[in-house]
């Protein structure tokens, strides 16, 4: 395990942030996720950091935990979304010396993390810079994705973007908004007993994917409240594993 400095894009003058490796000690598949841990934007969440990347390191993944900065410091959008693609940015640049295919990085978030991660498979585009920040695949667990109305996590929004934001950046913020045809492949989960963000969330996401001819995988499963990252009664991450496989032999 060692650690990383992001590298902004261009065009950011905020603190980069640091990104800690898990890098596989056996055999590597030459993929690797960008993740972004949850906690409403208010904490980071271990098991959707550490305890994702042990597991996909474990399975040849090289794995990059991102410390993004978070609204009870102060910090609001788009912090966050530049301290994701700065570590996107970081992990291209050095892909070559950490013997990582450079077209092949995920990035990964689940509840608030999911819906950064969102944000950065539709916003990608938002900075310039020397290095590609497109991901090449999505993995959302249990996202964040509506900004307002029925289905929205208010508590996320309101560390995000503060107490009482504007139209604009409430509809910015709305993830399933700004897919395009170039947005990239996705997986996604969630249960129906989820009743902090609840499952529309990820269906909104799927929609607008399929609307606009992007490859998807959407999982819904009955049971199983937010935020159980990889502690479920189903086996999600097996089904994450061989989706991983399939799009990136797909796109090779």
């Amino acid at each position: 395990m060692e650690t990383l400095v992001g590298e902004l894009p261009t065009g950011t003058t905020n603190p980069a942030p640091v990104i800690t490796c898990w890098l596989p000690e056996g055999e590597r598949t030459g993929s690797s996720i960008v993740i972004l841990p949850g906690g409403g934007y208010g904490a980071l969440a271990e098991h959707e950091g550490r305890g994702y990347a042990e597991y996909f390191a474990a399975a040849g993944i090289a794995s990059f935990v991102v410390t993004y900065r978070l609204g009870p410091d102060g910090f609001r959008h788009p912090a966050m979304l530049e301290d994701a693609l700065a570590a996107l940015r970081v992990v291209r640049a050095r892909a070559d010396r950490l013997g990582l295919d450079p077209q092949r990085i995920g990035i990964m978030g689940s509840s608030a993390g999911g819906h950064l991660a969102s944000q950065a498979l539709v916003a990608w585009h938002t900075y310039e810079s020397d290095v590609s920040l497109r991901p090449d695949f999505g993995i959302m667990c249990y996202p964040v994705i509506a900004s307002q109305g029925p289905f929205a996590h208010v508590g996320s929004m309101r560390n995000l973007a503060g107490q009482d934001p504007s139209s604009e950046t409430l509809n910015m913020l709305s993830s399933d908004l700004h897919v395009g045809s170039d947005t990239p492949p996705c997986f996604l989960w969630h249960t129906g007993e989820d009743a902090a963000v609840p499952l529309e969330n990820s269906m909104l996401f799927a929609s607008a994917l399929r609307a606009r001819g992007v490859p998807f995988e959407l999982h819904l499963y009955g049971r199983g409240q937010h935020g159980l990252g990889l502690a479920t009664p189903f086996d999600w991450g097996e089904q994450c594993l061989r989706w991983i496989g399939e799009i990136t032999e797909s796109a090779a």
